[in-house]
């Protein structure tokens, strides 16, 4: 079973940007499609972007587009989100969520993924 960790949340003012980081446990995370999902304050969880198995295929919310990248780096067991240009409206408790995959496919909904971080906290003041 892989165990998620995530860092790097905080608190920042609008337009700053923050990169989180997910580290896995498995020696095996290259064979898990990976996610980052959002709870802000009083809303459901939302989808905000996924990265196939080998890194080369993603997709981002439209919420996001052009201001998120999400990455991976297998040699270090990591995913990233790169967060820029950030507003108030992005205040949430951001998790890193897996899944297992039996092909280059990336995964968008809470339903599908296997396993979850705690999740870390990104608060932007205005």
């Amino acid at each position: 079973q892989v165990q998620l960790v995530e860092s790097g949340g905080g608190l920042v003012q609008a337009g700053a940007s923050v990169r989180l980081s997910c580290a896995a446990s498995e020696h095996t995370f290259g064979s898990y499609a990976m996610a980052w999902f959002r709870q802000a304050p009083g809303k459901e969880r939302e989808f905000v972007a996924a990265v196939n198995w080998s890194g080369d295929r993603t997709v981002h919310a439209e919420s996001v587009k052009g201001r998120f990248t999400i990455s991976r780096d297998k040699g270090k067991n990591t995913m990233y989100l790169q967060m820029n240009s950030l507003k108030p409206e992005d205040t949430a408790v951001y998790s890193c969520a897996a899944a297992i995959v039996t092909g280059p496919y990336y995964y968008t909904d809470v339903s599908q993924m296997d396993y979850w971080g705690k999740g870390t906290l990104v608060t932007v003041s205005s």
